[in-house]
């Protein structure tokens, strides 16, 4: 009732300039009447003339009000529904109505600009996405497919009118929305075509509604030249490795062959002889060697994770070192879901070859050189890092080249054989030499639960 009854706001204008002239109305009426020379019928007519200029001006009063508020509001209304061509007239910055409604030809211009950009970039998108060979997925909360791009329909192997609005079941991609967000499709074929596939998803929200955006991505030609590059290492390293075992045992048979169909042999042909088998014998031995090493290296097997202490588990390997004492510089008790086995491989051969690096410095006379360990978390990751004091490393560059060492006995697989336990435990493994002295320092980290 109180709502009803309150005055609009052109109303109530009209209402306060009726009540400002209604003093002097009322003053000018008694004068009028009071006058004794004055006709009568004068009166009647003179009384007429103010109330109607009253009235008049009262109105002109309102319509000065309100005619501008009119007209903002149709501006406005034209700006929510899209329409920014409209604009008022006499915008001025020297009184407050103008500069209104200055302002809102300026908000006008403003939307119309973010219009065409938003139109623009939107074009953009469409063209990219239409273009690209990545198949590009869009599903609401319910799993109904609501975008799908050029790609998307190959793979699919229908358009995008018969896939817009279908469940995510209907169109035979329900596995696609469950497991893990980022993975390899190895064995999915899409009727469209068939091959590997890597998939990512991510969720996003429309209209405050969570949706989730998939991007299928067809990886058969970079894993073929991947493949490719690394058959070509692995030819290329195994033809060295057996070239240079081969070439010396072709050639010392082959003198031994000579010697042997000889009628008059020499006198020491024998000992030749043994001396010729017996290099025979040992190229072959390191050539087994290093058939082994690499037989070990491929055949790594995945961890078998478990939760381990750390402290207990870096204390057991630093116990096997007998060369040097290894300095514990200590860190906080953690727990890691870690093989133990594979992990003290791993810190087994870091420790080996930082010992093997400060008995280097000792050998030089280089003062006493020693080897130091320590732990620390770090976010969510445990962080062991193994400090020597030897002469450091000479070519990082080859440090995780398979089958590439400086060692006179080594195999050239121990470093490989660490960072590939690490990244399969979902960790890291890094080697630089020191900045503040000489040496080199080992950081393997590790997720921890802890």
């Amino acid at each position: 009732m109180r709502e009803s009854s309150k005055l609009s706001h052109d109303k109530a204008v009209f209402a306060c300039a009726l009540v400002a002239g209604l003093p002097a109305i009322v003053l000018a009426l008694v004068l009028l009447f009071r006058s004794q020379s004055i006709a009568y019928s004068l009166k009647l007519t003179a009384c007429f003339l103010i109330l109607v200029c009253w009235l008049g001006f009262a109105a002109f009063a309102r319509n000065q009000v309100v005619r501008p508020l009119q007209t903002m509001a149709n501006l406005l209304l034209a700006l929510r529904e899209g329409d920014y061509s409209f604009r008022a007239r006499g915008a001025r910055h020297d009184d407050p109505l103008g500069e209104a409604l200055s302002e809102i030809n300026t908000l006008g211009s403003l939307l119309k600009t973010q219009r065409r950009g938003a139109i623009e970039a939107t074009a953009l998108l469409r063209t990219v996405m239409e273009e690209i060979d990545v198949a590009i997925f869009a599903f609401d909360q319910d799993r109904v497919l609501r975008l799908v791009n050029r790609a998307g329909e190959k793979l699919l192997a229908q358009p995008s009118e018969r896939l817009l609005g279908r469940s995510d079941a209907a169109i035979g991609m329900a596995d696609c929305l469950e497991g893990d967000t980022s993975r390899m499709l190895a064995s999915t074929i899409f009727p469209g075509t068939h091959g590997r596939w890597g998939l990512r998803r991510i969720q996003f929200r429309e209209d405050g509604r969570p949706h989730q955006l998939m991007v299928i991505a067809d990886l058969s030609q970079p894993l073929r030249e991947e493949e490719l590059k690394a058959w070509q290492g692995l030819v290329r390293v195994l033809g060295h490795e057996l070239n240079n075992s081969l070439a010396p045992i072709k050639s010392i048979a082959g003198s031994l062959g000579t010697a042997l169909r000889l009628e008059k042999r020499p006198p020491d042909w024998e000992s030749d002889l043994r001396t010729g088998l017996d290099i025979i014998a040992a190229r072959a031995e390191g050539l087994e060697r290093f058939l082994q090493a690499y037989s070990r290296l491929a055949r790594l097997p995945p961890p078998s994770l478990a939760p381990n202490n750390l402290v207990e588990l870096i204390q057991r390997v630093v116990a096997l070192e007998k060369r040097i004492a290894i300095t514990l510089l200590g860190g906080p008790s953690l727990t890691i879901p870690c093989d133990a086995a594979q992990i003290e491989h791993a810190l087994i051969n870091l420790i080996r070859n930082a010992v093997d690096a400060a008995l280097e410095s000792r050998a030089a006379n280089q003062g006493d050189s020693s080897v130091r360990l320590g732990w620390r978390q770090d976010g969510a990751m445990a962080e062991i890092h193994i400090e020597d004091d030897g002469p450091g490393i000479a070519q990082t560059a080859n440090l995780f080249v398979p089958f590439f060492t400086t060692k006179p006995e080594g195999s050239g697989i121990g470093l490989v054989l660490c960072r590939q336990i690490a990244e399969n435990h979902g960790g890291s493994l890094t080697l630089s030499n020191r900045d503040s002295a000489s040496g080199c320092v080992a950081i393997l980290r590790l997720p921890s639960a802890s």
